[in-house]
């Protein structure tokens, strides 16, 4: 059990901590007006870190010992270095070892292989954290060309919450959006410790509130099938079903596919999508051999 002695010098790092710290450091907005408090207040940290003002509140008070995974939050928010860390867990009775680096993940080959294969049906492959590891064609030509965005920034939740290309997309964004951060809080409470994660619910939590908001609900989801509406800018309404594929040879990998029932006329929409896809293909390859 942690000593009161401790628990109260763990506030004390923490607010020395923060008044070494400027809003613009860690990617706030910065204010005109004068700020009553040197370095970052209380509800900035709380809103980097992903939790809630109370609860950072009483951890400067020294009234409550943090759990692991947010001491690695609070971490990468205060920018402390590993001798500061290894003080903050100790100071916590949490054990000082740093978060695990999880390799980076690989799409499996059998999913490239099935995503090669699909002519007519959008897919992409999400791995860990919704992190989109592969796609083809037919997705991007739904979706949003992939290959332009920076690798670092190629995930599914990001792109919905900050391309707003993907908002005009979806007739009900916010239904889609509210069942990622559902399952976004899934992944959160699988992989506690996971730096990028914890990153990703930072940088969203500052940029929207309506992330903020959802996120702060503490609402779950699990992801495995169902109907979306489309308003495509190429190929008009667009209704289609998704349906999600595990990878046995990677619990955190699945292949998420968009289908229609052939015939309709969401179907033939989906074959033109497909073959403007191609054309564009073909112009791009066409335009770099020259």
């Amino acid at each position: 059990m942690t000593s009161n002695a401790h628990l109260n010098e763990l506030g004390e790092f923490l607010k020395a901590r923060r008044a070494e710290l400027s809003p613009r450091t860690v990617g706030l907005p910065g204010t005109d007006g004068p700020r009553r408090v040197a370095g970052l207040r209380r509800e900035e940290v709380a809103l980097l870190a992903a939790i809630s003002t109370d609860y950072y509140t009483r951890l400067e008070q020294g009234r409550i010992q943090p759990s692991a995974s947010v001491l690695a939050a609070l971490a990468r928010v205060l920018h402390l270095g590993d001798d500061q860390r290894d003080y903050l867990y100790e100071l916590a009775g949490r054990e000082a070892g740093r978060p695990r680096r999880r390799a980076a993940q690989k799409v499996q080959p059998q999913l490239r292989r099935l995503l090669d294969d699909l002519t007519v049906t959008p897919g992409v492959v999400l791995g860990r954290r919704m992190d989109i590891l592969a796609w083809n064609p037919q997705a991007a030509a739904l979706l949003t060309d992939f290959a332009q965005v920076p690798e670092k920034k190629r995930n599914y939740i990001h792109i919905l919450f900050t391309d707003p290309h993907m908002k005009a997309l979806y007739t009900d964004w916010e239904g889609v959006a509210r069942t990622c951060v559902a399952h976004l809080r899934m992944q959160a409470a699988k992989y506690p410790d996971d730096p990028r994660l914890s990153a990703l619910v930072g940088e969203l939590s500052v940029q929207d509130a309506n992330f903020r908001k959802w996120w702060g609900g503490h609402h779950v989801a699990g992801r495995s099938r169902g109907t979306k509406a489309f308003n495509h800018p190429i190929a008009g309404e667009l209704v289609l079903d998704w349906d999600t594929l595990a990878c046995s040879t990677d619990v955190d990998q699945e292949l998420v596919i968009w289908t229609a029932e052939p015939g309709t006329p969401t179907h033939e929409s989906l074959r033109f999508l497909s073959s403007w896809a191609a054309a564009q293909d073909g112009e791009s390859a066409s335009g770099t051999a020259n």
